[in-house]
């Protein structure tokens, strides 16, 4: 298993690695409509829809659509959408039982969620047109909270953070990925003047309250994006959302930290 894992990564890591450098937005472009089509595909299965490649194959088309055609000022609606329906609907959603399979809720919750992988996929693409050293300073922060998280929780993790739809987080868990965001985030303001990073870029506009306030949410929304994934797939008895990356499970179970994290960073992002 491990071996898969360093394998399916290093594979990911090296195309990622050649479309940045080449600088193509196409390239980037393309590599999303892939990885939001196999989400899609995934979603689908998810909510038990009797129709998941043609979800598929329909949402590759709605994204390039929106790739192509959307404004900025139109992407800063998607993402406020976005966080509505993660607001109002799917974080509240953690703490109820979610809709029966096969009815009409059910299926409203499959497109919501389905929107909200959406505006967080086409948020990396405006992020990316943005500053692609921005974008990776988001990911970088979700990166640490989920590594910090993992050593916290194995070393010191006792409370459970939610042990009816992941035994695995505890709340030791929780203060180790923030703590280790912070750490670094207060580390880089102090070292680095580039404006094309996420932390610099809000304590510069908002000082250091608005930085930790900003560095936070972003991290406990990452925890409860891996939450809602988690839940749904507790729901329908399966381990991982698909087996498309060896050794990793599925891309929902790659990307379940950012999706609805991401729309939140456009906003910081286009509003700094």
């Amino acid at each position: 298993m491990l071996k898969q894992r360093v394998i399916t990564a290093a594979c990911l890591a090296a195309v990622l690695f050649l479309i940045l450098w080449s600088g193509s937005s196409f390239l980037f472009g393309l590599f999303l409509l892939v990885f939001f089509g196999a989400a899609s595909w995934e979603n689908a299965r998810l909510f038990e829809n009797n129709h998941p490649v043609a979800t598929g194959v329909v949402a590759c088309l709605v994204f390039a659509g929106a790739a192509c055609f959307l404004s900025i000022r139109e992407y800063i609606w998607f993402a406020m959408i976005a966080c509505a329906i993660w607001g109002v609907f799917l974080i509240p959603a953690l703490f109820r039982q979610m809709p029966a399979l096969g009815t009409p809720f059910n299926a409203v919750c499959q497109w919501l969620y389905w929107f909200s992988v959406l505006c967080s996929v086409l948020s990396v693409w405006v992020l990316y047109r943005k500053s692609v050293f921005f974008l990776l300073s988001i990911l970088v922060v979700i990166w640490l909270a989920d590594i910090g998280a993992y050593f916290a929780g194995r070393t010191f993790g006792k409370h459970k953070l939610a042990p009816s739809i992941s035994p695995g987080k505890t709340w030791e868990g929780v203060a180790g990925g923030v703590l280790a965001v912070l750490i670094v985030g207060v580390v880089t303001v102090l070292v680095s003047p580039s404006q094309e990073n996420v932390a610099v870029s809000v304590y510069n506009r908002y000082g250091w309250i608005g930085m930790i306030v900003s560095l936070v949410v972003l991290v406990a929304l990452s925890i409860l994006g891996d939450l809602m994934e988690s839940k749904l797939k507790r729901r329908v008895g399966m381990k991982d959302s698909s087996n498309l990356l060896p050794g990793h499970g599925g891309v929902l179970d790659r990307i379940d930290s950012v999706i609805p994290t991401l729309p939140v960073a456009l906003l910081l992002g286009l509003w700094l």
